[in-house]
C-alpha cells in the first residue's frame, strides 16, 4: 500500500478573487535503503533534521543513530530502510567531539542556554598550563558521570528535562563512561577548546563542568560539534542546505550502503543455497574462528544479508534483512532460496 505524506491531497478550495486553489500534490513514499551522513545545523533537533531528510528522499522508513542537542552541530548518521536494522551499532560506537568551554561560570544546564548559578571568573587567571594538564589527565580513562538533569533520560515515563524545567531535582545514579582521548586544542583567557573521543553515553556538558571543577573555577559548554561516530567522519557529511538544493537523484547518490555502519567487521560470503538458508534464520557450519560480529553476504551478486556471530564453527544470525530488502539492495528479481 502506498504511504503518503501527512499533507495529502485536499479538496479544491476557493482562492482569492473567486478562483480555485490547486489541491496539494500527493507525495508518494518509497523504499530507500542506505545511510546518509548529515552535518546537522545549529538550532535543529535531531528528529526535525531526520524528518526533513526523510521527506526530501520520500523514504518510507528512517531513523537516526544518536541524538544531538539543538545547540550542537555535526555528524548525524541517518538510516533508511534496511540500514535501520543496524542503527544500534552506530549508537554503541565511540564518538568524537570538538567542544568550546567558557571557564569561570557554572550554569543550570551545563551549557550557554542555562542561567549562571556560580560565577568564579576571578579564579580563571589562576589557571596554569600545569593545572590544565592535570585536570585533563584526571578526566582520561574510565570515569563516573552523573547524567545532567537537562537530558532526555526518562524517570517514571518523563524526560529529566521536564522535571528540571519544573524546578524538580531527581536523584540520578552515576554511570561509568570511558574518555579515550581529551586534547587541548586552544586556550585563550576564559575560552578553552578541546577534542574528546569517548564511549557512548558520555555527556560532554557534564565533562565540561567536571573539568571546570578540577580547575577550581567552574565551566560550561558554549559550542559542541560531533566530528566522528565509529568509522564515520563529518568530513563525509552533507549539509542540510546543500541537500535541499539537490534533486532527488543527487540526494540518493549520497547514500552509503547499510554495511557502512558495520565498520571493519570481518565479512563472510555464502553461496546461493547457503545464503537462502541463512536468510531463513538457520545456523550454518563454517570453518572460521569465533567472532562476536561479522557481516554476511550472498554471492552473484554480492549483497548484504545481515549480521551474525561465529561460535564453535557455527554462523549464527543476529540481524537479518528481509527478502524484499535484499532484493532492493541487489536490484535482482530472483532471491537465494533454501534447498
Amino acid at each position: 500500500m502506498t504511504t503518503l505524506d501527512p499533507a495529502i491531497t485536499a479538496p479544491a478550495e476557493a482562492g482569492v478573487g473567486g478562483g480555485v486553489r490547486a489541491p496539494r500534490v500527493k507525495r508518494v513514499r518509497r523504499a530507500v535503503h542506505g545511510v546518509l551522513l548529515l552535518d546537522k545545523p545549529l538550532g535543529w533537533s535531531s528528529n526535525d533534521a531526520l524528518q526533513k531528510v526523510k521527506w526530501l528522499l520520500r523514504a518510507e522508513k528512517a531513523g537516526h543513530t544518536g541524538t544531538l542537542d539543538p545547540l550542537a552541530t555535526g555528524l548525524l548518521p541517518l538510516c533508511f530502510g534496511a540500514a535501520t536494522k543496524f542503527s544500534q551499532v552506530s549508537l554503541d560506537a565511540d564518538k568524537t567531539y570538538r567542544a568550546t568551554l567558557r571557564l569561570g561560570q557554572t550554569t543550570t544546564t551545563g551549557d550557554a542556554e542555562g542561567e549562571v548559578v556560580i560565577d568564579r571568573q576571578d579564579r580563571v587567571t589562576a589557571v596554569t598550563p600545569q593545572a590544565l594538564d592535570a585536570a585533563r589527565s584526571a578526566m582520561l580513562g574510565e570515569i563516573d558521570q552523573v547524567p545532567p538533569m537537562y537530558s532526555a533520560l526518562k524517570h517514571e515515563g518523563k524526560a529529566l528535562y521536564e522535571y528540571a524545567r519544573a524546578g524538580v531535582e531527581i536523584e540520578r545514579e552515576a554511570r561509568r563512561v570511558s574518555i579515550h582521548k581529551l586534547d587541548i586544542l586552544s586556550w585563550h583567557a576564559d575560552a578553552l577548546e578541546i577534542e574528546v573521543c569517548c564511549s557512548k553515553g558520555t555527556y560532554v556538558r557534564t565533562l565540561a563542568q567536571d573539568l571546570g571543577e578540577h580547575l577550581g573555577c567552574g565551566a560550561h559548554l558554549t559550542a559542541l560539534r560531533r566530528t566522528g561516530s565509529g568509522p564515520l567522519s563529518v568530513a563525509q557529511a552533507v549539509t542540510l542546505d546543500a541537500l535541499i538544493e539537490m534533486d532527488e537523484a543527487q540526494r540518493e547518490a549520497l547514500l552509503m550502503p547499510p554495511d557502512a555502519l558495520l565498520g571493519d567487521w570481518p565479512s563472510v560470503e555464502l553461496a546461493d543455497a547457503e545464503a537462502g538458508r541463512f536468510l531463513s534464520g538457520l545456523r550454518r557450519r563454517v570453518t572460521l574462528p569465533d567472532a562476536p560480529a561479522v557481516r554476511v553476504y550472498g554471492s552473484a551478486p554480492r549483497v548484504l544479508l545481515g549480521s551474525a556471530h561465529i561460535k564453535a564453527g557455527e554462523l549464527i544470525p543476529t540481524r537479518l534483512l528481509s527478502p524484499v530488502e535484499v532484493q532492493g539492495l541487489s536490484g535482482r528479481q530472483a532471491l537465494p532460496q533454501p534447498l
